[in-house]
């Protein structure tokens, strides 16, 4: 057991990058993870990790040992699996990548945490493209195109988008008829955070017409703030509908340029597919099916 706790700490320290970071994550304190990593290099004959003031980061031989070590501790989370199945309870820690959408997915964590209280949820909620193998993710939940082998991909629900502003908004500017008036609008974008690059509206126009330059009125990296944006009054937002699907229900927002859209964006699921589908992973894949709407 000495030598298991030994291998959790070395792969969260890998994962992490951090032995502070690793500490707390295990609920231990620094040196006690520095001292585990230390007696198993000395054991091993070989240094697992480059140090510096900076960073840490494997050597070829701890970048060998760390896909041993996942699999070892896969292997020890498919035991205990068996025998949550046999108790009829799943339990254990669950790490989740997810996008920065609160309002969307946080009520279906809380309703999963209050049903499932054995289950431990580490939460990656933000909108970079994470490495779900590497970083050592249960599962993820991502939009767009699928293509990666290693994992398998269950598809949750499809969500059209809308321009948005608020009636007061259009009453000042004037609402647009066509896509080349937006130029003439205050337009709030979404800025991806892993290219820098700004989200394309997907307008329909003719081949002759050029693609349009829109104003850079806001730019944010997530997208919550541009339907807080919108409902302020701020400009025209490009946004999924559940998001603003309230405000456009009560008038708050009204959706313009509509016959010139083209865009439905596909939410999945995926998790590893080398892995052994626990118990907790199960119950999870099964209450996010049923409970998130899009």
């Amino acid at each position: 057991m000495d030598s298991l706790s030994g291998i959790a700490m070395f792969v969260q320290v890998a994962e992490t990058r951090s032995f502070t970071e690793a500490a707390r994550l295990l609920g231990v304190s620094s040196s006690a993870v520095g001292k585990s990593i230390a007696r198993m290099e000395e054991r091993l004959h070989v240094r697992l990790f480059h140090r510096s003031t900076r960073s840490i980061t494997l050597t070829s031989e701890g970048a060998l040992f760390l896909e041993r070590c996942r699999r070892i501790l896969s292997e020890v989370d498919a035991a205990e699996a068996e025998l949550s199945d046999v108790a009829g309870n799943p339990r254990g820690r669950l790490k989740v990548g997810a996008p920065q959408l609160t309002g969307l997915l946080m009520p279906v964590f809380d309703s999963f945490m209050q049903r499932y209280p054995d289950i431990d949820l580490d939460i990656d909620m933000s909108d970079r493209m994470v490495d779900v193998i590497e970083e050592g993710f249960d599962i993820v939940i991502r939009t767009g195109e699928q293509h990666d082998s290693r994992l398998v991909a269950r598809r949750i629900g499809a969500c059209p988008h809308v321009l948005v502003a608020t009636p007061g908004y259009l009453a000042r500017h004037g609402e647009p008829a066509h896509p080349s008036e937006l130029t003439h609008h205050a337009c709030l974008q979404h800025r991806f955070p892993a290219t820098g690059k700004l989200e394309r509206w997907p307008l329909r126009r003719e081949e002759s017409e050029p693609e349009l330059a829109l104003p850079e009125t806001i730019t944010v990296n997530t997208i919550e703030p541009l339907a807080y944006s919108a409902l302020q009054g701020r400009g025209i937002a490009f946004l999924p509908t559940f998001l603003v699907r309230e405000a456009l229900s009560t008038g708050q927002l009204r959706t313009v340029l509509d016959d010139y859209l083209e865009r439905t964006v596909t939410f999945w699921m995926l998790w590893p597919a080398s892995r052994y589908a626990s118990p907790k992973l199960r119950v999870f894949i099964d209450h996010l099916s049923q409970h998130l709407r899009i």
